[in-house]
């Protein structure tokens, strides 16, 4: 729960001395402009009526914006200390009126300026040029001080010169006018008159700094950035926001900003370029603080000040932004709220980080309120130092040095917890790999070292996991990095090889995996630097690697999941399909317009939620059935997704929702989908458009092709549309009549055993409606019996033939007695007997049909018990089996007899001896 903040225990004047100054110079007058403000938040000012009013008085403009300016700190001085402004109010106010001078300064100049010289046009686009000013720091994420300068970058669209149209007009290059423009504009803010100042202007964030022009074209932005552009500057420019401008320049702009900003992959590499950075902060700070004592305790750049909490938010900015729009906010305070909302931050941090974010800057505006000084340290002076803790609503300076304490060391705990350099406490004893390029040693001289390094560790097998690093290191993509990479990978290898040993129940195996997993991720230090910072994560990839062949392999080819096993909260947590879905369906609405990043983002949401299920696989915390009701709902999600959006990516289509859907067969329509299951799906529409043909099947075409396509995230799910009419010679899409008349008219029995696990997926549920209502007549119709039994007998020997085992294995699911035809005697159940018995048309899945069978005595009493647990069973092994990255799951033969005969038994008793089925 955030603070209240308490109201001053003094009055204004008595706790600023430029309040009382301010008051004292024209007492009666100016209380009564105070009055007529501060009964309303002042974030909500008329601010051109309140600088109109001062012109009114005969004032020209520079004076008159520093006399609003001077009203408008000591109003909010007034609201703030009596407890009616909080926060948000206060730097509101600020951020707004800032605007608002910069606007009109902007304005007046550019009047003046192009009377003088005409209107600067651009060489290349032949239009009108407008500057483009970019609020940074506070000003640019909305959270102005009361007395900060603001931090500005000046910019224009690009290069060419004025043209003149009136007489004594002289032209110049835009790049003169714009100079010219800006230092007007520097002086009308901040040259300090009688009045004081509107703004203290900084410019030191512009490319090249002091040393660079005051005004850049965007071009010029551009190239400074792609070839000098530093880490420190993303830190800078995710503030930027533009306050004046053509929309074009500016779009224009922020699309040669944003790239540079954010990257498109997680970029943990930044910690350390934060860490740094702060490392520059504070060393300064300290130099100044030896300097000049009386400037100690600074809440903003000190530790456990603002500046940490805002480095922070920004880290996670930096690091997920690309990929997480939401992140892209400007600021600080939103970005704590939103990190909650995507599980970045736990909710008691993020509202303790606000609490103490609003402790330090309000305690920050009463150090300014006091001389309305650019100042962030508490005063030596103790009278100062009492007036600001009074200000504060606190008796004495030992009551706000104690508070002070306390946020201070919360803030900073928080900030060592992921800026501590990790590196430091890493074993730095000597390294189990030696870098060849640098050894004068044989190869065998150092398989022998490396060899008794590891069974100093407690290797077994050591010979053969020396062999296996050093071939590893001697690979040309590992000698290719830099030293620096090189010996990253060296020191996190020698500090992981413990705890591999410790974790893992086959070391040589799980060692193998995790160097084919480094040396797939090498050229991306930003993955390294991960597994670097956050130490919990590379154990559960270590975990991860020893349980699964399947597992390690996916995640060598989706190396950016690796943010998944940050957090062992997220990674286990069940799945909430609402924000799941709503969040992916923002993030795809933020990127219409980009085709490959839709698709990249299906996928990697797609892998994301899948790998989660992954790790609660291999934890325990999944059955078969549960972890394949998952997959298949997911699968759900992303075919209605993505249905979705390719249709609203249609040209010429006739309608806002298509009158189309998909229908699942196979494994996702029997709601048993795998890892790596392909989707068996066909496509129906109701549309009695001329077109309705040519453009579902466009869309169809395109749908499969979003699904099946190769990006750089990979692929989501191979289709197989081969259970259409007519199979690979019929229609990619039929109407809902066609497919109606087909079934009932020309298809074979195996499409109806196929329609025994067949569902409504995605699109339109009137379609879906249909389908299953055309469904359930279809499976209930009257059949021969003794036909059926020979179709489907001739349907089991095709598969038969079609999947030889040439091993002396048994085959979990193709074989005799296997997985095939336990589903082979549901469907024949379902086909026979749904007309009598409707509730079989219910798409249960094979274990529950089986147990039902046996309630209505279609199959002899404990025959669905027992057959539906070795279905279970199978399945649960054949997983087991692919897990360890097997294609076929097969088992030694012994293993399995009683069950093979089991089924069997039933095998025979159902479809080859029916005389002996039960009544």
């Amino acid at each position: 729960m955030l603070q209240n903040m308490k109201p001053s225990l003094i009055p204004a004047e008595q706790a600023s001395h430029f309040y009382m100054h301010w008051m004292n110079a024209s007492r009666e007058k100016r209380t009564a402009k105070i009055q007529s403000l501060i009964t309303q938040p002042l974030n909500r000012l008329n601010l051109e009526a309140l600088l109109k009013r001062e012109m009114d008085d005969g004032y020209p403009l520079p004076r008159a914006m520093r006399r609003l300016r001077n009203l408008l700190i000591c109003a909010i001085i007034e609201r703030d200390l009596s407890g009616k402004a909080d926060l948000s109010e206060v730097v509101e106010t600020m951020t707004r009126f800032a605007e608002f001078a910069i606007r009109t300064h902007l304005k007046t100049l550019s009047e003046e300026l192009t009377a003088a010289h005409g209107t600067p046009i651009g060489a290349h686009s032949g239009t009108p040029q407008e500057m483009i000013i970019l609020g940074m720091g506070k000003l640019g994420g909305g959270e102005l001080n009361v007395s900060s300068d603001i931090d500005l970058i000046f910019v224009y669209p690009e290069n060419g010169e004025t043209k003149t149209t009136e007489p004594g007009q002289r032209p110049l290059s835009n790049q003169e006018f714009f100079t010219r423009l800006g230092k007007r504009f520097i002086k009308a803010l901040s040259e300090i008159t009688e009045d004081g100042f509107t703004f203290r202007v900084d410019m030191a964030l512009r490319p090249n700094g002091e040393s660079g022009p005051l005004v850049a074209s965007t071009n010029m932005v551009e190239q400074y950035l792609i070839v000098q552009g530093r880490e420190w500057e993303r830190y800078a420019w995710i503030k930027a926001r533009p306050i004046t401008g053509n929309p074009d320049d500016i779009r224009a702009l922020q699309e040669i900003v944003h790239p540079f900003i954010y990257r498109r992959y997680l970029d943990f590499s930044v910690i350390d370029a934060i860490r740094n950075l702060h490392q520059q902060i504070r060393a300064d700070v300290i130099r100044q603080e030896k300097l000049h004592p009386e400037r100690s305790n600074n809440v903003k750049l000190g530790r456990g000040g603002i500046r940490e909490i805002e480095f922070l938010a920004q880290m996670f900015q930096l690091i997920r932004g690309g990929r997480e729009p939401a992140l892209q906010d400007k600021s600080t305070r939103n970005i704590l709220h939103i990190l909650v909302e995507k599980r970045q931050l736990d909710d008691d941090i993020a509202n303790a980080l606000l609490d103490s974010y609003t402790f330090l800057r309000n305690l920050e505006h009463r150090i300014q309120y006091l001389d309305d000084a650019q100042t962030h340290s508490l005063p030596a002076n103790e009278n100062e130092l009492l007036l600001i803790a009074n200000s504060m609503g606190m008796e004495t300076t030992s009551e706000l040095l104690d508070e002070l304490k306390k946020h201070r060391s919360f803030v900073s705990s928080q900030f060592d917890e992921i800026f501590s350099d990790k590196s430091s406490k890493e074993d730095n004893s000597k390294p189990v790999i030696p870098q060849p390029l640098l050894s004068s040693q044989s190869e065998d001289e150092q398989i022998h070292s490396i060899q008794t390094k590891l069974e100093s560790f407690g290797f077994a097998e050591a010979d053969n996991a020396a062999r296996r690093l050093l071939s590893f290191w001697k690979t040309n993509r590992i000698q290719s990095l830099s030293d620096s990479t090189r010996t990253r990978l060296v020191t996190f290898i020698n500090t992981t090889l413990p705890e591999l040993l410790k974790s893992s129940h086959a070391p040589v195996v799980t060692l193998g995996r995790l160097l084919d997993f480094l040396e797939s991720i090498s050229r991306r230090t930003a993955y390294l630097s991960l597994l670097t910072e956050f130490p919990a994560a590379t154990q559960r990839l270590i975990r991860m690697l020893d349980a699964s062949e399947w597992a390690a392999r996916y995640l060598t080819r989706h190396p950016i999941l690796l943010d998944e096993l940050l957090d062992a909260r997220t990674l286990l947590a069940p799945p909430d399909w609402p924000s799941f879905t709503a969040e992916l369906e923002q993030q795809l609405e933020l990127q219409r317009g980009d085709t490959e990043l839709m698709m990249d983002t299906l996928r990697e949401a797609h892998h994301a939620q899948l790998f989660r299920f992954l790790a609660q696989d291999l934890a325990g915390g999944l059955t078969v059935e549960r972890l394949a009701d998952h997959l298949s709902r997911l699968a759900d999600i992303i075919v209605e997704t993505a249905l979705k959006e390719v249709w609203l990516a249609m040209p010429k289509r006739h309608r806002d929702i298509p009158r189309f859907a998909v229908i699942a067969y196979g494994k996702l329509g029997g709601k048993e989908l795998g890892y790596a299951s392909d989707l068996d799906l066909i496509f129906l529409y109701d549309d009695d458009h001329p077109d309705a043909p040519m453009l579902y099947a466009r869309l169809a075409q395109r749908f499969i092709t979003w699904m099946t396509s190769s990006t750089s995230a990979g692929i989501l799910f191979d289709i197989d549309i081969a259970l259409r009419p007519d199979g690979a010679s019929g229609l990619m899409v039929s109407s809902i009549d066609s497919f109606e008349r087909y079934q009932a008219e020309s298809a074979w029995a195996w499409e109806h055993q196929a329609l025994t696990r067949a569902r409504f997926c995605a699109g339109d549920e009137n379609i879906g409606k249909r389908f299953e209502a055309l469904r359930d007549r279809i499976l209930r119709q009257p059949r021969d019996r003794q036909w059926l039994r020979q179709e489907i007998l001739k349907m089991r020997e095709k598969i038969h033939e079609s999947h030889p085992n040439r091993s002396t294995l048994f085959d979990l699911k193709h074989d005799a007695g296997g997985m095939i035809d336990i589903e082979f005697i549901v469907q024949y159940l379902v086909l026979e007997y749904s007309r009598e018995y409707p509730e079989l048309t219910d798409n249960f899945g094979n274990i529950a049909l089986l147990k039902m069978s046996e309630k209505l005595n279609l199959i002899p009493e404990e025959a669905g018990e027992k057959v539906s647990a070795i279905y279970r069973q199978f399945r649960k092994r054949q997983h087991e089996i692919r897990m360890q990255g097997a294609d076929q799951a097969k088992v030694e033969p012994d293993e399995v007899t009683d069950q093979v005969n089991e089924v069997k038994k039933l095998w025979n008793l159902v479809l080859l001896h029916p005389s002996n089925e039960a009544d």
